[in-house]
């Protein structure tokens, strides 16, 4: 590798998951719709000669304010144990000084996978300056073993396959945590009024999804794969994608809204208080259908599917944050993972 080089690697977070919670190992089976957003998620690295440099490894996490060194030789996961544990996972040459910034423009516990997108953006960067290189797939299923066998934590596989493919996406689990990605090909002017509808709005108050699922997880019983509430999550996964591809933004929003209701008989702690103010806010402004993103739970962010009145909308959004909710600014991502 010719040094110094700088590489660049985004990744898109993800939205409107319907049939999130069937691709995880307790549901054994599953199947996700979910749309890939930006702001992207944006790593950058720079390599130079090790050669008088001190530090081999420094991380800039931009959206906390934190510079630390990483020895790759002996990983301490204090720090960020997630980007951590993607410097140890990677084959980084011995001739290098690395230079690692990250940032996101969404906010850290929002529910819309952007640990997955850092861990998918980080991997790709760092892929680039190591020999042999890896699928988009590929990265993503690395970047889901940091969380669940690295780091022994609760994950499905939709985040990061989302952030590796990007567009609007069906997915398919066979069996945990084995799946296919189909990209849904929609018209032109589709994509655009489906951009132009989508709401998302942050709550305010990280959670951890993955304390979510354990408690979840304890209430499923001892065969979590035929829960009720699970098996519907799969056929309304169905149902959204037929919605799409049928040009019907109606039945895509009360597909959204009818997973909001099985997320919430699933575990009651899984749509909070404020996912329930935001709802009525939007049922008064005639939205179509809501969702509430990723694992739910405390804070987090909740999909909006207008109705089309691009007046209306406004006067939802300014009517939220007048009651202190924040308004996330979305386009769909075309692609998913990129590096340069």
């Amino acid at each position: 590798m010719k040094l110094p080089v700088t590489v660049n690697a985004v990744a898109p977070i993800r939205v409107c998951d319907i049939g999130g919670w069937t691709d995880t190992w307790y549901s054994v089976h599953g199947a996700v719709f979910h749309i890939a957003v930006y702001p992207y998620v944006e790593v950058q690295v720079h390599a130079v000669p090790r050669d008088g440099v001190s530090d081999r490894i420094v991380i800039t996490a931009e959206n906390y304010g934190e510079r630390f060194t990483v020895d790759p030789g002996r990983i301490a996961y204090d720090q960020h144990p997630l980007l951590e544990a993607a410097l140890e996972v990677m084959a980084l040459p011995d001739e290098a000084a690395f230079s690692i910034n990250i940032y996101s423009e969404a906010p850290p516990g929002a529910a819309t996978g952007t640990s997955a997108a850092v861990s998918v953006a980080l991997l790709g960067a760092l892929d680039r300056l190591t020999s042999g290189r890896l699928t988009p797939h590929e990265v993503a299923y690395l970047a889901h073993s940091l969380e669940t066998d690295k780091l022994g934590l609760q994950s499905g596989i939709q985040d990061q396959l989302c952030s590796a493919y990007g567009g609007v996406n069906f997915l398919e689990m066979q069996r945990f945590p084995h799946a296919t990605v189909s990209q849904l090909h929609l018209p032109d002017p589709l994509w655009w009024e489906l951009e132009q509808r989508l709401a998302v709005i942050y709550i305010g108050t990280p959670h951890s999804s993955s304390e979510i699922h354990q408690q979840v997880i304890a209430s499923l019983g001892d065969d979590a794969s035929q829960n009720p509430h699970l098996v519907e999550m799969r056929r309304l996964a169905k149902q959204a994608k037929d919605a799409v591809l049928e040009e019907d933004l109606p039945a895509l929003g009360d597909v959204m809204s009818r997973n909001t209701e099985q997320q919430r008989q699933l575990h009651p702690s899984l749509v909070c208080e404020q996912a329930e103010e935001i709802i009525a806010v939007g049922k008064e402004f005639r939205t179509l259908g809501h969702k509430v993103n990723g694992a739910g739970g405390d804070g987090g962010s909740i999909t909006l599917l207008c109705d089309g009145d691009r007046s209306r909308k406004r006067a939802m959004l300014a009517a939220l944050e007048a009651l202190g909710y924040r308004h996330l600014p979305l386009y769909i991502s075309r692609r998913g993972l990129r590096v340069w």
